[in-house]
């Protein structure tokens, strides 16, 4: 999967890695980038990379599989959520499913939606579920959002820290290198490898994945060191709201993740402190706006001893 996405993707392999593990963790992933450095084209590219359909050995995600939600100001949360309407006959309601209803869920730029309409996945995210007008509604087995947000620009609405704090993981793809870059520009409009693109993996074989990292082993003294590391960040001197006891759970279920697709069948303490900053920086709020995230995330790792935990 992840060899057939860098085909017609430029992305670091690490970020690729944490990107796939998210979505065999269960989790939800959150882009963060400037315009135009291929958000859209890799949420595509990873969704395009599984044969949904269960009975073709080869077939084209469709609406129940992937659905893309283009984020505008002026989208109401029944536009994504859908809503009840009076069927021809005028005797009952009819729901209408809206787009998340789907495995696989693309929130293109979603910081240009309202706060009102970025409400709309608060539910979904956390229970995978949706309720409207006193109706729950379940969503899909699985249920995987990946949303885009662009960092600067007009008209954009910041994300509330509740709605931060469901997504498993903040990834950057960041500019791409000066040969990279160029090479985008050279084969622009010659070739498209989108063409040959197609599914590498069938559904059945990623619901084995989700499935074994549940078996997947991490010590109690690694958890407890995950436990300090999230507390220490509601201590810091910077930051006015700490990482969440969600987050813990996250970091734990990432790791497990991580540590197989890495061909690992235990979690260590340094895949633990690699995967933290991607896991946790987007879950603080600091106190004053010139305060960087980051440099807390390196103040609790070094200052959190890890000293004395078991390899594995």
């Amino acid at each position: 999967m992840i060899s057939n996405i860098r085909t017609v993707i430029s992305i670091d392999q690490k970020k690729l890695e944490y990107l796939v593990a998210a979505y065999m963790a269960g989790g939800h992933v959150l882009l963060a980038d400037s315009h135009g450095v291929g958000k859209t084209s890799l949420a595509r590219a990873l969704a395009g990379s599984i044969v949904w359909d269960r009975h073709r050995s080869e077939a084209p995600i469709d609406m129940d599989d992937f659905n893309r939600v283009q984020c505008t100001v002026d989208l109401l949360p029944q536009d994504i959520i859908g809503y009840n309407r009076i069927t021809a006959d005028g005797s009952t309601l009819s729901f209408n499913r809206g787009p998340i209803f789907s495995h696989f869920v693309l929130c293109d730029e979603i910081n240009l939606l309202t706060p009102k309409t970025q409400g709309s996945f608060f539910q979904a995210m956390e229970e995978q579920e949706v309720s409207v007008e006193g109706q729950t509604y379940p969503l899909t087995d699985p249920f995987f959002i990946i949303a885009t947000m662009n960092l600067k620009g007009a008209h954009l609405f910041p994300l509330p820290a509740p709605q931060l704090d469901r997504f498993m993981v903040q990834l950057s793809m960041g500019y791409p290198t000066d040969e990279d870059e160029a090479r985008i520009v050279r084969q622009h409009g010659q070739t498209d490898s989108w063409t040959s693109f197609r599914p590498v993996v069938r559904w059945e074989e990623v619901r084995a994945w989700k499935q074994a990292v549940d078996d997947v082993y991490i010590h109690d003294e690694i958890i407890t060191y995950i436990v300090s590391c999230v507390r220490s960040t509601r201590a810091h001197t910077d930051v006015a709201v700490g990482a969440s006891p969600r987050t813990g759970v996250k970091i734990s279920r990432l790791a497990r993740s991580l540590a197989l697709l890495r061909g690992q069948d235990f979690v260590t303490i340094d895949l633990v402190k690699e995967i933290f900053p991607a896991a946790v920086t987007h879950r603080l709020v600091m106190k004053n706006a010139a305060g960087k995230a980051e440099d807390v995330i390196r103040d609790v790792l070094t200052d959190v001893s890890a000293e004395g935990i078991p390899v594995r």
